[in-house]
């Protein structure tokens, strides 16, 4: 399976998923029939997480294709990523004790065989090992493979949560902070305390077509205990009155800027951040590395098509530039840089988030009840 690095390569992705497996979608997304059939999932996450195409984008065109009723489970799975992200933005901190806690484990393990023999995908399961390899290969897994993986790493294999998340944002094209982390903390059962997902073979064996065998696992081990509690910090994410004419910094989450809330604003100059493994808590895969970097240029050759002055930046050099305003690059790395140097910009922040994040102050299930009140806030429909 292969992902372009254009907006124009993400556009015709979306566009053949809408028009040729959505109708299906609802019944067949839990299957993982492997990298070379993905046509019952839309494998539109790496777009959605860099802001090539935004999730407003989707449901609109899956509104125009079919009705909501239809279409509220692909609906509610695209606003996932938006519920964590709100959920992490009011809990800051849970990105901050990830971080310190895996550098004291990356310390204890550093030497672990069972540790080295996971990352290597040579385990004695065999399934497990396929996702490995897949997940090097193709920097992407289904779903539900990230599900079964996790509970496999957790529960079976009893190696930390903290570095399964790492592993897998080390090579996915679609790594987000906040999805990443609290679907590990969601496996292990400390997001949810006291309720961990375990992985059967039962469940494996039905939803990958029973492509696998020698699936022997801990289907009864107990949740992670994790006692700390974090209360919700109330946060203003208010835009200015009156956006004046400034720089502007656009982070590798929003590279799409003609489709934002502020592309009728008149800016200066638009600066596109590029941000290395040298500045990074976790580092990434050359290959990860390399689709940032060519989807970041993707989006400057089509600003410079509509004239716009622009020019991509090392976030090292964000401290030389003045005056600017900056697409808000939300919780992990990026924001991580900007705090550890001090760095005070007025950020701008996106009506999907705006209207979304005040709901994510409990769980999903309460989110998703939300779910139409905010598409018809953001007056998109059918």
């Amino acid at each position: 399976m292969e992902f372009g690095t254009s907006r124009a390569s993400a556009i015709e992705k979306l566009n053949k998923f809408v028009d040729q497996n959505l109708f299906e979608y609802s019944r067949l997304r839990n299957f993982d029939y492997g990298p070379k059939n993905r046509s019952n999932i839309s494998c539109l996450s790496p777009y959605i997480t860099h802001g090539v195409i935004s999730e407003l984008e989707l449901i609109k065109k899956s509104l125009n294709k079919f009705s909501f009723s239809k279409n509220e489970k692909f609906i509610q799975e695209v606003l996932w990523r938006t519920y964590w992200k709100g959920w992490l933005e009011l809990r800051p901190n849970v990105w901050t004790d990830y971080l310190n806690e895996l550098k004291k484990i990356r310390e204890e393990f550093k030497d672990n065989a069972d540790y080295k023999n996971a990352i290597g995908g040579k385990t004695n399961i065999e399934c497990f090992n396929e996702w490995v390899n897949e997940l090097k290969e193709n920097n992407y897994l289904h779903n539900h493979a990230r599900m079964w993986f996790a509970s496999i790493w957790v529960f079976t294999l009893d190696l930390p949560w903290q570095l399964g998340a790492e592993f897998f944002m080390k090579h996915l094209y679609d790594g987000d902070a906040a999805a990443n982390t609290l679907g590990w903390r969601w496996v292990a059962g400390i997001q949810t305390q006291g309720k961990n997902y375990l992985a059967s073979e039962w469940n494996i064996k039905k939803f990958t077509n029973n492509r696998f065998s020698n699936i022997k696992l801990n289907e009864n081990a107990p949740p992670k205990v994790f006692e700390k509690t974090y209360t919700i910090i109330k946060q203003d994410f208010n835009n200015p009155q009156n956006i004046e004419d400034k720089n502007l910094l656009i982070f590798e989450n929003n590279l799409s800027f003609e489709i934002t809330d502020f592309q009728n604003n008149k800016f200066k100059k638009i600066y596109l951040i590029s941000n290395k493994n040298e500045n990074r808590s976790l580092k990434l895969s050359e290959k990860v590395v390399k689709f940032k970097s060519l989807l970041i240029e993707d989006q400057e050759q089509r600003l410079k098509a509509k004239s716009i002055d622009c020019k991509v930046i090392d976030i090292n050099e964000i401290k030389k530039i003045e005056n600017c305003y900056a697409l808000y690059p939300t919780v992990g790395e990026n924001l991580d840089y900007l705090n550890l140097n001090n760095i005070k910009i007025d950020f701008l922040y996106r009506k999907l988030d705006q209207y979304s994040w005040q709901y994510c102050n409990k769980g999903f299930f309460n989110f998703k009840n939300y779910i139409p009140k905010i598409i018809s806030l953001l007056k998109v429909s059918s």
